[in-house]
């Protein structure tokens, strides 16, 4: 780039320029055109806790797997974007958009040819947040395989035509950016996705929070590291306020998905995640939510509860066996769990269609573990 002011990374939560930002940006949609599934279905892979490491070759040898395994099924059950839930740079994230971590973790591992046109969409997890975050929304600038806008704001993913060309709407306020045609999507903190199902009049919303910025930081590796409570209380009072007002939005949509990287449920090493069990827990089962997805546990995961599915997908990088929160988790509520060491990594394929929202959890080997389908919402 040129010289003169570096307008490229965008205010904090809770300076003024931000709030100004993020009212705009709540009006914000970018149409997202991507291959439609078979029989108007829309499919998407889930991976968390990816991020490779910190040293030569700056890949794990189960990121390369999952890597390849993704690939695979992207091809053979069908995929029109992945969507990463966080923790995409060990162990401190990335300094500066131009870290060559971009390239040694993501850029050089994600290659297999099911992939290669797939736009991503990104959230940020807590080793994310050791580094800096903003640089991951700017490598957006540097990418077509990256797209990480601002702090949150709408998206429409329209599916059923050949090619992924993000398109900035009508009446955008002048100064706030418009985003970069990219396969990487991180446009927000936190954000909303609108599905159409192809050749139905149905649709489903997917959407992106960050609960690190919710809920505070915490140590992924560590016993008793549990979020310590958020850094910038009004930034995580917008955010909640941000969430209610979209889960109210959505009341028409047949499928409605929550992402973060913090699990409400989980019965592994860091278990519930008591901030979210609070806030986010009633507000999922009063807006009769489809189903949450996260990562942070490494290993793979299915609970129900209070007929919300509690999806965990977090062996993208590391597989842990612990489940030292079993009885932390409602009674009954375990319904799949996988955390094998000997295992090559893991992630979900999730396909949604007018009858269900089938959720198949795979092995980097290529084996089907689990496989479940959750109703439509009752409208």
């Amino acid at each position: 780039m040129g010289g003169g002011q570096d307008t490229s990374q965008p205010p904090m939560p809770g300076s003024h320029g931000y709030r100004l930002q993020m009212l705009a940006l709540l009006w914000m949609t970018v149409t997202v055109a991507a291959g439609g599934g078979p029989e108007g279905a829309v499919q998407f892979l889930a991976v968390g806790d990816w991020g490779g490491v910190p040293d030569p070759p700056f890949a794990t040898p189960r990121e390369v797997a999952t890597a390849a395994a993704m690939g695979r099924a992207a091809t053979d059950l069908g995929a029109d974007f992945v969507l990463a839930l966080g923790d995409n740079f060990y162990y401190k994230g990335v300094q500066d958009e131009w870290d060559p971590r971009f390239q040694e973790t993501f850029e050089q591992v994600f290659t297999a040819p099911g992939l290669r046109e797939l736009p991503w969409f990104v959230l940020a997890g807590n080793h994310d947040h050791a580094g800096n975050v903003t640089a991951q929304l700017a490598y957006g600038h540097h990418s077509p395989r990256w797209h990480f806008l601002h702090y949150y704001y709408s998206l429409r993913l329209v599916l059923g035509c050949p090619q992924a060309v993000p398109k900035s709407p009508r009446g955008v306020p002048q100064g706030v950016p418009k985003p970069p045609v990219s396969r990487r999507h991180f446009p927000h903190y936190y954000y909303s996705l609108r599905l159409s199902l192809p050749g139905t009049n149905a649709s489903a919303r997917l959407l992106v929070l960050d609960t690190v910025l919710l809920c505070g930081g915490g140590d992924d590796f560590g016993a008793g590291g549990a979020p310590r409570g958020p850094r910038d209380a009004g930034a995580a009072a917008a955010q909640l306020a941000w969430l209610r007002g979209r889960l109210a939005a959505a009341r028409h949509d047949r499928y409605v998905l929550v992402a973060g990287h913090y699990p409400v449920w989980s019965v592994a090493e860091h278990g519930p995640t008591a901030c979210l069990v609070r806030l986010l827990r009633p507000l999922l089962r009063h807006h009769r939510v489809t189903a949450y997805l996260c990562g942070h546990d490494h290993n793979l995961q299915f609970l129900e509860e209070g007929g919300v599915g509690y999806v965990v997908s977090g062996a993208g990088n590391f597989v842990e066996e612990s489940q030292r929160h079993g009885a932390a988790v409602p009674p009954g509520s375990l319904r799949f769990f996988f955390g094998a060491p000997a295992s090559p990594g893991g992630f979900a394929h999730l396909r949604l269609d007018a009858h269900a929202a089938t959720i198949t959890f795979l092995e980097a080997t290529g084996r089907i573990l689990y496989r479940v389908a959750l109703p439509p919402r009752d409208l």
